[in-house]
């Protein structure tokens, strides 16, 4: 019994389809005979011809008038939450595993700041990595069988 929405929220996975990207929508369906919730995943593709996503990202997609082709049946609205820097939905700072990074900086600096700590605002953005350990923008492709060969952009 899903309502049908308007926009959705989902988190992009990889995908194979040319000028599209696949997103997965989790929502939580009632099991009336345990009375509780479990999650369901639906999956949608969602027109994205400027590869402007990448795995990973949290986004907004909205429904097309009428459908592109047989499976583009959505559109990309906005990257809500690039994959990497854990943003707080409700006050909208940054975090770092359990604490805002506001926090970790005050106490840096009334108690001195460690000579091997981490510093956040010297850090380059997503993406520098590219080609040597992040391999999120890479073509993939569906792996059909198992040759002992290195795949690494195997879905």
């Amino acid at each position: 019994m899903a309502s049908r929405a308007a926009m959705l929220l989902g988190q992009v996975i990889p995908c194979v389809k040319v000028n599209a990207s696949k997103i997965r929508v989790r929502r939580m369906e009632l099991d009336t005979n345990l009375n509780m919730y479990f999650k369901k995943d639906e999956f949608y593709f969602a027109y994205d011809p400027d590869k402007r996503c990448k795995t990973g990202d949290i986004v907004l997609i909205k429904e097309l008038p009428e459908r592109l082709t047989r499976l583009i049946s959505h559109s990309i609205e906005e990257i809500v939450y690039p994959l990497g820097d854990i943003t707080d939905p409700i006050t909208g700072k940054k975090v770092v595993v359990g604490k805002y990074r506001e926090d970790i900086e005050e106490a840096n600096r009334l108690f001195g700041k460690s000579q091997d700590a981490f510093d956040y605002s010297k850090a380059p953005p997503r993406g520098r990595l590219e080609g040597t350990r992040d391999f999120t923008h890479g073509e993939t492709y569906i792996k059909y069988h198992e040759d002992g060969k290195d795949q690494p952009f195997a879905v």
